[in-house]
C-alpha cells in the first residue's frame, strides 16, 4: 500500500481528511479512489491503514481501519553531522541515510568545504527528499533536518557517544569503538561526524577530540564524503542489533 505523511490535524479519531497537492498525487498519479486503501502516518510513530470513502474535487476523506506502531523505526538514535557537499551529493546522503534509519541530520560548515550555503529552495528540496525516502522505506517518523552550523558548534552540541570517521585514524576501527560502548540504554544515542570532500583538517580532528569525539577508521579503503556517513551509520545499526531482525 502507498504510504503518506500527513499533518496531525488531518487525522481525527477514525477519519482522515486529505487536501492540497496530495489529492493530485493520489487521484491522478496513483489512480486511487473510493474503496482503495493507503497507509497514513502522522510523524508520531503510528501508522493508520485508511480506506478511502469519498472523493471530492478538493478533498479526499477516508476511514481508519487499523492502527499500529510503525515497524521501521530503530531504537538506536543516530544523528549525522554531515559537512556540506558539492552538487547532489548531500541529497544522496539524506536519501540513503533516511532509508536505513538515521534519526536526524545536521549540515556543517568545515574548513575544507567548497559547497556554498543552501538556498531556501534547496532546503525545501532536502525536506522533500527526506519525506519521500521515509515513505518508501516504511519509516514511522520523519528524520529532523536541523539548521546549518559551524563545525566547532557541532562538536559542542553533539549528543551521546560521538564518532568521527577519519582516514588518518589507523588504530581504532569503527566496530571496535562501537562494541566498547555500554549497552544498558534502551535507546542508545550516537552522533557521527563526517567531513567534506577534502576531509577534516588535523586541527578539526584535534578540536573534536577535545570534546570527547572519537576518531575511527572505516577500513583500508578511502571512502567518498557522501559514502562515509552511510557506511558508519549502517555499521552502527548493525552493532546495536538493528539489522538482524531481532530489534
Amino acid at each position: 500500500m502507498h504510504r503518506l505523511f500527513l499533518s496531525e490535524d488531518c487525522i481525527a479519531e477514525n477519519t482522515v481528511a486529505i487536501t492540497g497537492s496530495l489529492i493530485h498525487r493520489l487521484r491522478n498519479v496513483l489512480r486511487l479512489g473510493a474503496g482503495d486503501h493507503i497507509v497514513v502516518l502522522d510523524n508520531s510513530g503510528w501508522e493508520y491503514e485508511v480506506e478511502l470513502r469519498t472523493t471530492g474535487r478538493n478533498r479526499l476523506e477516508g476511514v481508519v481501519t487499523n492502527k499500529a506502531l510503525a515497524a521501521g523505526e530503530p531504537r538506536t538514535r543516530i544523528t549525522l553531522y554531515q559537512a556540506l557537499l558539492k552538487g547532489s551529493s548531500f541529497e544522496m546522503v539524506l536519501q540513503k541515510c533516511t532509508e536505513i534509519g538515521v534519526m536526524s541530520f545536521v549540515p556543517m560548515v568545515c574548513e575544507r568545504c567548497v559547497a556554498g550555503e543552501p538556498t531556501s529552495n534547496r532546503l525545501s528540496r532536502w525536506g522533500n527528499i527526506i519525506v519521500e525516502a521515509a515513505q518508501q522505506s516504511r519509516r514511522g517518523k520523519l528524520p529532523v533536518l536541523h539548521s546549518l552550523v559551524q563545525f566547532k558548534e557541532a562538536c559542542e552540541i553533539g549528543a551521546g557517544a560521538s564518532i568521527l570517521p577519519w582516514e588518518g585514524e589507523g588504530v581504532r576501527g569503527v566496530g571496535d569503538v562501537l562494541r566498547s560502548l555500554p549497552r544498558a540504554e534502551d535507546a542508545p544515542e550516537i552522533s557521527i561526524f563526517v567531513g567534506p570532500e577534502g576531509g577534516f583538517s588535523v586541527g578539526e580532528v584535534q578540536y573534536a577530540q577535545s570534546w570527547g569525539i572519537t576518531p575511527v577508521s572505516l577500513g583500508k579503503r578511502i571512502l567518498r564524503a557522501e559514502t562515509a556517513g552511510l557506511v558508519a551509520a549502517t555499521v552502527t545499526l548493525y552493532e546495536f542489533g538493528e539489522l538482524d531482525g531481532s530489534a
